[in-house]
């Protein structure tokens, strides 16, 4: 048997979400074959920093896809990265590679397009990343694989509502992120110790808090004395100069940080590092201060303060695409933002119960890490198809 784990985003940001499985797989399963197949950048760094991390089991090699043609590379350019030509780009110059294998794992969605525009042959299983809300996890683009591997019922129930999960197409098995431990800063991120609030805006401009308010959140914390601040937005927000972001279809300039913010004793700026996404920062913190990223179910792995900022006005309560702000008062003002935040600080457990529904709703943990019940649903999905 031959099963490949695709890795072909430019940020390292995905890695965590079967990686985990790539190791468990070579463990319990020797006789399978596993190729990893890499794009030069984070995404390799992350890669080979945890299958070294995981003890580089010998039955995996990782190798470099073949690179995109240079006009892919002139249009990803030109376009300032908004458009993905380079990866579809990878896509079709690797398929002899991909159709060697029993069934390619990813954790993104492009490599759809494997099947619907270039007919590949092999099995796709998705193990998605993150475990939010957001309508894009669940639109057509999400029914178009063989197996999909789900964190827990949420997305199970929303993917059944839309009609988008196949039978026997789909297996819950946790979130495999989870079984590998926090990052660690290096040391101190601050002098004088107070509550940590961590600031994670999303990139998309039609839901992120940033381009509406997002200096200002920054200048208020530069500006007062209580809380300490993690600035750690989504690792995607700060890599281009525009963002396009599809759904919602939305277009803007990203405003750049204020100056005098790196300079701030009180702030931790980090727009770039691992921290962003190997749970460094939100294990770290006492409150979450944030939008419509995914990364509040994992800082809610244990219940803390979350505070959401609404930039628009959205009429959100009901939506499940906004569900997570029910873990918290939602704000659409610097001055509410303050409220909220010493209310977080006086009475820290006000949310903790529809929490722990949330945290339990999305993600079904159990004693066997999830790693492992991902790698035995692809291989036992494979073996019923009568592979290898």
């Amino acid at each position: 048997m031959r099963v490949g784990f695709l890795f072909n985003h430019v940020a390292g940001h995905q890695v965590a979400h079967a990686l985990p499985i790539a190791l468990a797989m070579a463990r319990a399963y020797p006789a399978v074959q596993l190729r990893l197949f890499v794009t030069p950048g984070p995404a390799e760094q992350e890669v080979r920093r945890l299958w070294e991390t995981g003890g580089a089991p010998s039955n995996g090699t990782i190798e470099r896809l073949e690179p995109p043609s240079g006009a892919a590379r002139w249009l990803t350019r030109l376009s300032g990265g908004a458009l993905p030509t380079d990866r579809l780009s990878i896509l079709r110059r690797n398929l002899a590679r991909f159709a060697e294998c029993d069934a390619l794992v990813a954790p993104e969605k492009t490599f759809a397009l494997l099947k619907t525009r270039f007919g590949l042959k092999t099995a796709l299983v998705h193990t998605r990343h993150g475990a939010g809300d957001r309508a894009i996890g669940f639109d057509k683009a999400s029914g178009k694989f063989d197996l999909a591997l789900l964190s827990g019922p949420k997305t199970r129930d929303r993917l059944q509502a839309a009609g988008l999960l196949k039978p026997g197409g789909y297996a819950i098995v946790g979130y495999p992120k989870f079984d590998l431990p926090p990052g660690k800063p290096p040391g101190p991120l601050f002098d004088k110790p107070r509550p940590v609030v961590l600031y994670n805006p999303h990139p998309s401009p039609a839901l992120s808090s940033w381009y509406r308010m997002g200096p200002a959140v920054l200048e208020w914390f530069a500006d007062q004395d209580r809380f300490n601040l993690i600035f750690a937005p989504h690792v995607m927000l700060f890599a281009k100069r525009w963002t396009i972001a599809l759904d919602p279809l939305s277009v803007a300039r990203v405003p750049p940080i204020p100056e005098r913010i790196f300079a701030a004793p009180n702030i931790h700026v980090d727009t770039g590092s691992a921290a962003l996404f190997d749970m460094t920062y939100t294990a770290l913190a006492d409150i979450y201060l944030g939008d419509a990223s995914s990364q509040v179910y994992e800082f809610l792995c244990w219940p803390r303060p979350c505070v959401f900022l609404d930039a628009v006005g959205r009429r959100w309560q009901g939506d499940p695409d906004f569900n997570h702000w029910r873990a918290g008062p939602v704000v659409r003002s610097i001055p509410e933002m303050a409220e909220a935040l010493s209310a977080a600080v006086d009475d820290p457990g006000r949310y903790a119960e529809v929490q722990r529904e949330l945290f339990a709703y999305t993600f079904d943990l159990g004693a066997r890490p999830s790693a492992e019940r991902a790698a035995d649903a692809i291989v036992e999905w494979l073996e019923r198809r009568g592979a290898g």
